[in-house]
């Protein structure tokens, strides 16, 4: 697969505990980009952070069940990323997605 070299940079930012129909939402988000054919996704949990309800969510050893923050990166081309994104407004109910340009430098794996 090749994306082209001016790419875009999806990010979503949602709550651990966010779910979409049974799942945590990360889960089903990523598992949706790879059956739409995406370059690839990450999730990464966070250890701490806030959003528009200023609560804080955080790893503290006393609290590491907080509803840690998630963010999920996925770079493709934008075409693929704009069909994709319907899909995303209709998952995500609380967050925040991001979308910028990227140079993509290199992406390859061994063959």
């Amino acid at each position: 697969m090749k994306i082209p070299a001016d790419g875009k940079l999806l990010r979503i930012f949602i709550g651990e505990a966010d779910q979409w129909k049974g799942q945590p939402l990360y889960e089903a988000i990523v598992h949706l980009a790879k059956k739409e054919g995406l370059a690839g996704a990450t999730a990464i949990k966070g250890f701490l952070g806030f959003g528009c309800k200023s609560h804080m969510h955080t790893a503290k050893l006393l609290r590491l069940s907080e509803d840690l923050p998630i963010i999920i990166e996925i770079v493709d081309s934008e075409e693929k990323i704009s069909k994709f994104l319907p899909k995303l407004d209709e998952m995500v109910q609380e967050g925040l997605i991001t979308l910028e340009k990227v140079n993509v430098i290199m992406y390859r794996a061994k063959k």
